[in-house]
């Protein structure tokens, strides 16, 4: 599609090669051209006003943690060892596994333990578990020394998503997990993933995340610690080109995705205006805004020009023109152009 929209926009500014004419920069000039058309002349006074700023990095509204303290649930297996009581550890073969020499919590939220009962623990702390156990042993032995740790962790996990090499289940435990590191136990992110919009789903409501605002300008929150159920979405790069035609050295598509484009930025990486055939008054940039074209004019001839460009960031679907030497006849021109121009962001749009 993108490719047939290119040969369309080419074929039509082919066809506009003839003839000398001024700018219709004034009122009565443009009233001769499409309905719906402003041309401006872009110069110091003004280009600020049309150049779309940069989206720069975004802080997330996600709620900051700020410590991490793991709270035992359904399906952990907890180790409780009570010193110089050897008989109240669960232990069968030489080599025991977790679910043989552990405690698993079920689905009460509860364990049994022998002499006391049941022992509450899904919702509470290690450390609480252990002065429970030994606060009711001490009915049975003299000044109970117990010690609780974590077996096997089962009882929660982030799920990680989208635009990374391993998509997977991860889960937590006592050390808190953060967004970066759960993205890297994935695999890392594709070629294709963007960072600046990753998506958090928690308690039932959905966090952008610009994770490439942590990672190039230190952004601590859009790093937050992982919780229970998150899940992590990282979404595919959005295609966002320009289109670089006519009197340039190399014509093509310019990829706005990856960062800002400047309008010079986008000649002299294509070779700049070709310096025989091209007239460098006659830099043009076409821009759909809703029903309303907005052709800019920018003359490069001379270093100021240049100058003015790296000002003028381009946005998606913009079409660079830069006309044939001696100029070609405008009116002509941009009534040959706006409708091909027009379709190409209409197919753009549904496109996206």
């Amino acid at each position: 599609m993108r490719k047939f929209i290119l040969a369309s926009v080419c074929m039509a500014l082919a066809a506009c090669a003839d003839g000398f004419t001024t700018f219709p920069v004034t009122k009565e000039a443009q009233q001769a051209l499409t309905e719906n058309v402003t041309i401006v002349r872009l110069d110091a006074t003004n280009i600020a006003s049309f150049s779309r700023p940069a989206l720069g990095p975004q802080h997330t509204n996600l709620r900051a943690s700020t410590n991490w303290e793991y709270k035992v649930g359904t399906g952990d297996i907890l180790s409780i060892i009570v010193f110089e009581q050897p008989e109240l550890t669960l232990a069968s073969g030489p080599v025991p596994s977790a679910a043989q020499s552990g405690f698993m919590v079920q689905a009460d939220g509860a364990l049994f333990f022998p002499y006391i009962g049941q022992v509450q623990a899904r919702g509470r702390v290690i450390q609480d578990i252990r002065s429970d156990i030994a606060k009711r042993l001490a009915e049975f032995f003299p000044d109970p020394q117990v010690e609780v740790r974590i077996l096997q962790f089962n009882s929660q996990s982030v799920s990680v998503a989208g635009e990374v090499k391993q998509p997977n289940r991860q889960a937590l435990n006592t050390v808190a997990l953060t967004l970066l590191e759960a993205v890297s136990a994935a695999g890392g992110m594709t070629e294709t993933a963007d960072p600046s919009r990753i998506t958090l789903q928690r308690g039932g409501k959905v966090y952008p995340v610009d994770l490439k605002a942590f990672l190039e300008h230190g952004y601590a929150l859009n790093n937050p610690v992982m919780h229970d159920g998150d899940i992590i979405t990282v979404p595919r790069r959005e295609i966002e080109e320009a289109y670089l035609l006519g009197e340039v050295v190399r014509p093509a598509t310019v990829d706005l995705s990856l960062e800002p484009v400047t309008l010079t930025q986008a000649l002299t990486r294509q070779g700049g205006v070709d310096g025989i055939r091209a007239d460098a008054r006659g830099v043009f940039v076409f821009r759909s805004v809703g029903a309303q074209m907005m052709v800019f004019q920018l003359e490069t001839a001379s270093p100021v020009g240049l100058l003015l460009g790296t000002r003028f960031v381009l946005s998606a679907g913009d079409v660079v023109y830069v006309t044939r030497s001696p100029l070609q006849r405008w009116n002509d021109t941009i009534s040959r152009l706006l409708p091909t121009v027009q379709a190409t962001a209409a197919a753009n749009s549904i496109g996206n």
